[in-house]
């Protein structure tokens, strides 16, 4: 004991650090095993019982494993020293604004976050240079209850006299409507719990449609099952709300009880949309005149099946623009009478283009402004004059990787571009199509980061497995070592068409900080090169992802940037899939592993309270082939004993709604169990959270420290080791 004490210290005399050994984990979980039988295929299930979130042994095994977990991260050198860094950049931005909006009236409503803060606070302002109100601080409310509570959304009228927003505590997404008159800044009495998604205001703003689930327990699993929409007028006793849709009210719209129906108002064409929402891009829509609601029961007339393939569409008093991918993988947009809304006759008015894809578009009281986008890394701007079918591209103030644009309405000729980029904070400009000149209308404060002045972007185009070209963003510091040594990080997602767009994240941005190569993998499943692409990555062709994943990093290795050791990959919820086929298809191809509130047991996921409304997009056990595709994803399936895997850890909140606790925690088991390798597996639950959404800046600066703290560790960089 006394020599190698001393050889520890005669270390310490020499090098910087001295790596202490892990303390021993807390025990393994015990098997019990479940065996099931699909379509004629036994699944063995090690881990059924972990399904029991109220089974005390279940939550006393999660807690020491988290308690473990704690200590392991906590004890990195460096970790401390990522969150001291994102602080420093927090403070150098007096005022971070988010999902601002304006309404017809110029008053403009936003979060806005301030250094000393945890979270957003609801602030207005009329006009882009009126002074400026707090609104509602959601750390006062219950107060002495001691829960963190964030604004989830919010919905101005819009003529701004009132808002109504949805507020949860610890990152549940449980929420709460509460609606707040503008003038006095006084709440009124009533407060509607098991709220889902924003509010939609009528006409007059009397009222609003909203959502409302079964349960406030995130671990119900007919939490959202035959759920109803409202119509509430404010003022009065929620228990008295009009039920307004629903698949019970009205069985002729062939609404799924897992749908989850939405209905919102149309100011521009005096109309409500009822939505049977899910997690298919594809709009199952009904409409009706606002009218109908004097009726006992409203004429929903419905307009569009998902097989239409509508996944957008805007309408003006007599014409509607519908965004599509039917023969289409790059989209088009239509022009159709309305309220008709006849698909059959409408006639193209943006065609498909083969090599950019239509992003979006937005109607104004001039006409039409629309973004085309070339592998969601590079995106135009361009507009339609009203009458006129004739299209021009307008000349930015700088290249834009990510543009977004937003308008008052089809009243009013204002028009906003957001601009941003992977290593430039983001812009906001107000455009004059008169004089078609931008004048900066920045919302956030402007801060400088100097530690990035020489980030390097590489956008390649990497073959996948079968040919396919896979968009992979390269960012470092200029004169990083490409010799192979580089810890490089791999990030991920891969589900229901999202893209991984380029943002300015200085958080995100510290691993190339610290000396590394950050990447970002636009896999199949995400939208990056149109809705082939995202269809190419999910139920049967999931395999893709993974694969595609797997493609990139092979050409990292190939092309001398990192090698084996020196790779972590890391993506979150859908994105677990992604994370967890990747390392154990190829173990060897992996340092370390992340993933985050990730979907790892994807057979069992309809039997959590929001599994059966992902069926679209994973699969569904009734049916023989998608079976076979979920078992092919599920990661939890596929681990097998005896394997090297490397270093994971795998993180999941107790209060989580979209991906239930006990995904990642059955993962966690199973991987301890299997693992031959000497890499740490962690299991870090978070029973004050949820998916991540509406967590305070504090837990946001934490999670992302342990996983990059994590990262670095286990690819060798000498500034980061255990240490306790």
């Amino acid at each position: 004991m006394r020599t190698r004490l001393f050889l520890c210290l005669f270390v310490l005399l020499l090098l910087p650090q001295c790596t202490t050994p892990l303390p021993e984990p807390p025990p393994q979980a015990p098997v019990e095993e479940v065996t099931d039988t699909y379509w004629g295929i036994d699944v063995v299930d090690p881990y059924r019982y972990m399904e029991d979130l109220e089974n005390e042994t279940v939550v006393e095994w999660m807690r020491s494993q988290a308690d473990y977990t704690r200590m392991i991260l906590d004890g990195i050198s460096g970790r401390q020293g990522l969150i001291d860094k994102m602080v420093d950049f927090d403070s150098r931005v007096s005022d971070r604004i988010s999902s601002l909006q304006v309404v017809d009236t110029d008053r403009h409503f936003y979060l806005k976050l301030k250094p000393d803060e945890e979270v957003g606070k609801l602030h207005f302002r009329d006009g882009y240079e009126g002074a400026e109100t707090l609104l509602f601080d959601p750390t006062q409310y219950r107060a002495e209850e001691e829960l963190n509570f964030v604004i989830t959304g919010f919905a101005p009228t819009t003529d701004g006299s009132r808002v109504a927003m949805t507020v949860a505590p610890n990152g549940s997404e449980s929420a709460y409507t509460l609606t707040l008159d503008v003038e006095s800044g006084e709440l009124y009495p009533e407060e509607i719990d098991r709220s889902w998604f924003a509010p939609s205001w009528n006409e007059d703003g009397s009222g609003f449609f909203y959502t409302r689930t079964n349960s406030m327990d995130v671990h119900d699993p007919n939490r959202t099952i035959g759920t109803t929409a409202y119509f509430h007028t404010v003022g009065t006793d929620p228990a008295q709300d009009t039920p307004i849709l629903s698949a019970e009210m009205y069985p002729e719209l062939g609404m799924a009880p897992e749908e989850i129906p939405v209905v919102m108002y149309d100011p521009d064409v005096d109309y409500i949309y009822g939505v049977a929402a899910s997690v298919d891009q594809r709009l199952a829509l009904s409409m009706a005149p606002a009218s109908e609601l004097a009726n006992e029961r409203i004429a929903w007339r419905r307009v569009f099946d998902r097989e239409d393939e509508v996944l957008n569409f805007a309408a003006t008093p007599s014409q509607a623009y519908v965004y599509t991918s039917k023969d289409a993988p790059n989209y088009k947009l239509l022009a159709t009478s309305f309220p008709e809304m006849d698909l059959d006759g409408a006639g193209v008015f943006i065609p498909e283009d083969p090599n950019w894809k239509l992003q979006s578009f937005t109607l104004t009281s001039d006409g039409l402004y629309f973004v085309r986008s070339r592998n969601d890394v590079e995106m135009t701007l361009h507009f339609i004059p009203g009458g006129s079918t004739e299209a021009r591209q307008i000349e930015l103030p700088k290249a834009a990787g990510t543009l977004g644009v937003s308008a008052k309405g089809i009243e009013f000729p204002d028009l906003w571009v957001s601009i941003s980029g992977w290593t430039a904070s983001g812009e906001r400009h107000r455009y004059d199509l008169a004089s078609n000149t931008f004048r900066r209308q920045q919302m956030s404060t402007i801060a400088e980061y100097p530690e990035y002045d020489d980030l390097v972007v590489e956008e390649v185009l990497v073959p996948s497995h079968d040919g396919a070209e896979v968009p992979l963003s390269i960012i470092y510091k200029e004169g990083t070592p490409m010799d192979g040594n580089t810890p490089a990080m791999i990030f991920g997602y891969g589900a229901y068409g999202i893209s991984n767009t380029p943002g300015f994240g200085p958080n995100f941005l510290l691993w190339t900080h610290e000396g590394g190569i950050l990447t970002i993998a636009h896999v199949r499943g995400g939208g990056e090169k149109g809705h082939a692409w995202y269809e190419a990555g999910k139920k049967t062709t999931k395999p893709n992802t993974w694969k595609d994943l797997i493609a990139c990093a092979e050409y990292l290795v190939a092309n001398g940037y990192t090698s084996p050791g020196r790779i972590a990959i890391n993506g979150g919820s859908a994105g677990g899939i992604l994370i967890g086929r990747a390392m154990t298809e190829r173990p060897d191809l992996f340092a370390a592993a992340i993933p985050e509130v990730g979907v790892m047991n994807p057979l069992r996921a309809e039997e959590t309270p929001n599994g059966p409304v992902n069926a679209p997009e994973f699969g569904t056990v009734q049916d023989s082939v998608e079976t076979l595709a979920l078992i092919e994803m599920d990661s939890y399936l596929k681990l097998q004993d005896g394997v090297e895997y490397p270093a994971t850890l795998v993180t999941a909140g107790m209060n989580d709604p979209r991906v239930i606790a006990w995904q990642p925690a059955k993962f966690a088991a199973r991987l301890l169990a299997a693992n031959a390798s000497d890499e740490p597996i962690l299991l870090w639950v978070d029973f004050e959270s949820g998916h991540g959404i509406g967590d305070t800046k504090s837990k946001q600066f934490e999670g992302l420290a342990d996983g990059m703290a994590f990262g670095l560790w286990q690819t060798g960089h000498p500034g980061f080791k255990y240490q306790r």
